[in-house]
C-alpha cells in the first residue's frame, strides 16, 4: 500500500521560475523568464575562486561567514549606506537570499502570528510563513495612471495589529523595478513606531538602481535598523545566481536569533566562493557602484528595441527585469498568454499574478533583460511581430 504524507504546504505547487524555464528548455524558447544573466561572472573573480580551490580552502567556513567576506559586506555597507555594521554581531553568510529569507521568518515568526507581505510577492515568502505556523495578510501595491506601483501605506497601516509580528518589503522591487524614497522609510518608520513588529527587508538588487537614484535600504535608516532583517545576494551582483552566496545584516539581537536558525538549515556556506568573492570586492569595491550603469544600458537596448511595438510600458527603474503591458494585443489571461507565446513565438517569461494572492496586475508579463545584446535583438524581434 502506497501511503501519501499529509502535506505542510498543501497549497503550494512548483516554483513558476522552474515552470516556465523547463517549458522554455523543451520548446526552444528564447528564456526571458527566470531572472539570470546569460553571460559569466568577471574572469578575475572566477581565476580567484579557483586560487582558493587549489590552496586549501575546501573545509567547511565559520558559520558566520568568511572572516574576509563579512569584512567585505562591512566595508561595502559602510560605503553605500553609511552605517558602520559590527563584522562579528551584525553580519551572516547566507546559501543564496533565500535560504536568507527562510532562516530569517522561521527565527522571527511563532505559531499564529501575522505576517504582512506586499503583493506582487516574491514566492518564497508565503510558504516560509506557513512552515513557521504564521498567517500571511497580503497588502497589494498601488498602481498609477503611468503603471507604476508604490506601497499602499495606508493601507499596510490599516492591516498592522497587535498580532502583527513582521512585515516582508522587497525594494528594489522583483517583479515590478519599483524602488523607495526617503519618505517612505520614514513612512514605514511611522508605521511601525508604536508596535512590536519586525522587518524582513529582501534586497537582492541593491546595486541595480537606474536613473542616478540610489538605493535607500533599511540599513540607513536608524529607526528602521533597530528592528530590521536586510538580506541580499552577491549572485545578482556578480552575474553568478548558481553560486547561491547571500547574507542577512541584522542588529545583534536579531541576528543571534537569526545564527540559531542559519546553523542548522545550512551551517556553512561554500568556503572557495566566499573567499574569491571577498578578494574580488575588496579590489573592485566600484564593481558595485559600475553596476547600475551596465544594466541600465541593457534595460535602454531592450526598450529601444520594443520601440514601436504593441506593448505599452515604461523603462524599468531598477533590478534586470521590465514589465510588459500586452492589453492592446490580447485580453486573456496573463499565465495563459506566457505560456502560449513561449510555445507559439518562443519567447518565455513570467506573468504578474502568480505572485499576487488576488490578481489585480492586469496584462503585465515580466523579461528578463539580464541578456547578451544578440538574444535581447532575437527576443525582441519576435515580440514586435504580436
Amino acid at each position: 500500500m502506497t501511503r501519501t504524507p499529509t502535506s505542510k504546504l498543501p497549497r503550494t505547487g512548483t516554483s513558476i521560475f522552474a515552470i516556465m524555464s523547463r517549458l522554455a528548455a523543451e520548446t526552444g524558447a528564447i528564456n526571458l523568464s527566470q531572472g539570470y544573466p546569460s553571460f559569466d561572472p568577471p574572469q578575475e573573480l572566477t581565476d580567484r575562486i579557483t586560487w582558493h580551490l587549489e590552496h586549501g580552502a575546501n573545509q567547511y567556513a565559520p558559520m558566520p561567514g568568511v572572516p574576509g567576506l563579512l569584512q567585505v559586506i562591512a566595508d561595502k555597507t559602510r560605503r553605500f549606506q553609511g552605517r558602520t555594521l559590527d563584522v562579528e554581531r551584525e553580519i551572516t553568510v547566507s546559501t543564496g537570499a533565500t535560504e536568507g529569507l527562510f532562516s530569517a521568518i522561521t527565527a522571527m515568526v511563532h505559531r499564529g502570528d501575522e505576517v504582512i507581505v506586499l503583493d506582487p510577492a516574491y514566492d518564497s515568502y508565503e510558504p516560509a510563513i506557513a512552515l513557521a505556523g504564521g498567517i500571511p495578510r497580503h497588502v497589494p501595491m498601488l498602481v498609477d495612471e503611468d503603471g507604476e506601483f508604490h506601497p499602499d501605506w495606508q493601507r499596510i497601516g490599516d492591516t498592522i495589529n497587535a498580532r502583527t509580528r513582521l512585515i516582508v518589503i522587497n525594494f528594489p522591487h522583483n517583479p515590478t523595478g519599483a524602488i523607495l524614497s526617503g519618505a517612505d522609510l520614514d513612512t514605514l518608520a511611522d508605521l511601525v513606531r508604536d508596535t512590536d513588529c519586525y522587518i524582513l527587508a529582501d534586497e537582492v538588487y541593491e546595486h541595480i538602481v537606474f536613473e542616478n537614484e540610489p538605493h535607500r535600504s533599511l540599513v540607513s535608516h536608524d529607526e528602521l535598523w533597530e528592528r530590521s532583517l536586510v538580506i541580499s545576494s552577491f549572485g545578482k551582483t556578480v552575474h553568478a545566481t548558481g553560486w547561491k552566496l547571500g547574507y542577512c545584516a541584522a542588529p545583534p539581537a536579531l541576528t543571534t536569533e537569526f545564527r540559531k536558525i542559519h546553523q542548522f538549515t545550512t551551517f556553512a556556506v561554500s568556503t572557495p566562493m566566499q573567499c574569491g568573492v571577498a578578494d574580488f570586492l575588496r579590489d573592485h569595491m566600484d564593481w558595485c557602484a559600475n553596476l547600475p550603469a551596465f544594466y541600465e544600458a541593457k534595460r535602454d537596448r531592450f526598450c529601444e528595441l520594443l520601440d514601436g511595438s504593441r506593448f505599452r510600458f515604461r523603462p524599468a527603474r531598477s533590478t534586470f527585469f521590465q514589465l510588459l503591458d500586452y492589453g492592446a494585443i490580447s485580453d486573456e489571461a496573463d499565465a495563459s498568454v506566457a505560456e502560449r507565446w513561449t510555445r507559439d513565438i518562443g519567447v518565455a517569461s513570467i506573468p504578474l499574478t502568480v505572485f499576487c494572492n488576488t490578481p489585480f496586475t492586469g496584462t503585465r508579463l515580466r523579461f528578463c533583460f539580464g541578456k547578451d545584446d544578440a538574444t535581447l535583438e532575437e527576443a525582441a524581434r519576435r515580440l514586435r511581430e504580436l
